[in-house]
């Protein structure tokens, strides 16, 4: 099924210098936001530490902003998720060298202790110092040996510490909000009454904990130009050996496009630079280059029945011929990465963010940009004897 009764008969390549200034001027909007704003890098490029943090209540960004600076930290990145006001993302760039991982704790949970102690109450905070537990972020041995510390070991104690986190992850907010959700539980008495008499609930717990070397963030950073610069590489030798050079040479241009026009969409709206970001990236390439050969397959078999006409008008013909195909495969695959925007969650949204404008700039570049390239080879390069088209 098409989107069109007939074979449309639309002149794209006559409007192509109209599409290069559209594109030229997105270009450098997207360089001019580059110098004027930057990147929004993510810890997998900058090093650092993120956590996912929900609260019992909502909380404002300001207020957790002057508890993070008791500890130094005052300068994190605080990223609200959802409209509820109750969880949040914190980005600092704090990290533990490599040298003082043997100690104690390891690198990990130093800036996470420190951060967590940090948002604490002044209430819960007396409670931990006196040698109680926070039964919402306490781990599992933590919590084992918590009850070892009471006297209860053994079978017991782990089989209430494995209870209690089940209780943490059925909760929609990784939280116990109160002590009655524990009285559905098969626990021993004895272990009731150390909960009741040594434990509390804090006001919010860490739902994840992510932690980047700046080494390793510098390695990432290197490898992703790398990954791009291989793949284009890739395309060119690729679709040079099944058409001819000069096509491969257009699908890179056209692809180079659309990652920068992608890239400057990253950063106007400031969407974080992460590894599912470059994914993403990656992921447009393939799709973008798969509705350019078609269009390319498509020319390479009309040059040999209009061998008459000029370039312009088989690549018109081609373009118009593959319009219907092109269109309702982007339309079907929009509608698959808006699902994912709107339903897929926090870890994907960035993901499926960039994939949205990835799809709607590979769509029109494989109609106006791609083939006009070829045009513009043909009349300013090779005389206008469609050279291009003979393989």
């Amino acid at each position: 099924m098409g989107i069109f009764n007939k074979v449309p008969e639309f002149r794209f390549m006559s409007k192509r210098f109209i599409a290069f200034a559209l594109s030229g001027l997105v270009i450098v909007a997207g360089i001019f936001a580059f110098f004027t704003k930057g990147f929004n890098l993510g810890i997998d490029f900058t090093g650092g530490t993120m956590i996912e943090v929900a609260f019992k209540a909502p909380t404002r960004v300001g207020e957790l902003r002057d508890r993070l600076s008791r500890v130094g930290m005052g300068g994190a990145t605080i990223q609200a998720v959802g409209s509820e006001g109750n969880k949040f993302f914190i980005k600092t760039l704090t990290v533990v060298e490599e040298e003082e991982m043997d100690k104690k704790l390891d690198a990990l949970d130093q800036v996470a202790n420190s951060i967590r102690r940090s948002l604490m109450s002044p209430d819960d905070l007396a409670a931990l110092d006196s040698g109680r537990i926070d039964l919402n972020n306490a781990a599992e041995k933590a919590l084992e040996d918590f009850f070892v510390s009471q006297g209860i070991s053994g079978d017991d104690g782990k089989e209430a510490a494995s209870a209690l986190i089940s209780v943490r992850k059925r909760s929609e907010t990784g939280l116990i909000t109160d002590m009655s959700e524990l009285d559905a539980l098969d626990l021993k008495q004895r272990v009731r009454t150390q909960l009741r008499e040594k434990a509390f609930l804090g006001d919010f717990t860490f739902l994840s904990v992510e932690s980047v070397g700046p080494q390793v963030g510098k390695d990432l950073r290197t490898k992703t130009i790398l990954a791009t610069v291989w793949v284009l590489l890739g395309m060119l030798i690729y679709i040079g050996f099944r058409f001819k050079f000069i096509y491969g040479l257009a699908a890179v241009i056209t692809l180079l496009h659309d990652v920068l026009v992608c890239l400057g969409a990253i950063i106007f709206f400031q969407i974080e630079m992460s590894l599912p970001v470059v994914a993403a990236l990656l992921t447009i390439v393939g799709y973008s280059l798969n509705d350019t050969i078609v269009v390319f397959d498509r020319v390479r078999d009309n040059v040999k029945s209009m061998r008459r006409q000029g370039a312009a008008e088989i690549i018109d013909a081609s373009v118009n011929q593959t319009l219907s195909r092109t269109l309702v495969t982007s339309l079907t695959t929009l509608i698959a990465v808006l699902c994912l925007f709107f339903l897929g969650g926090e870890v994907i949204h960035t993901f499926s963010a960039v994939l949205i404008v990835g799809v709607v700039v590979g769509t029109y570049s494989s109609i106006f940009q791609s083939c006009a390239w070829l045009v513009n080879w043909e009349r300013h390069f090779l005389g206008g004897k469609k050279k291009f088209a003979n393989k």
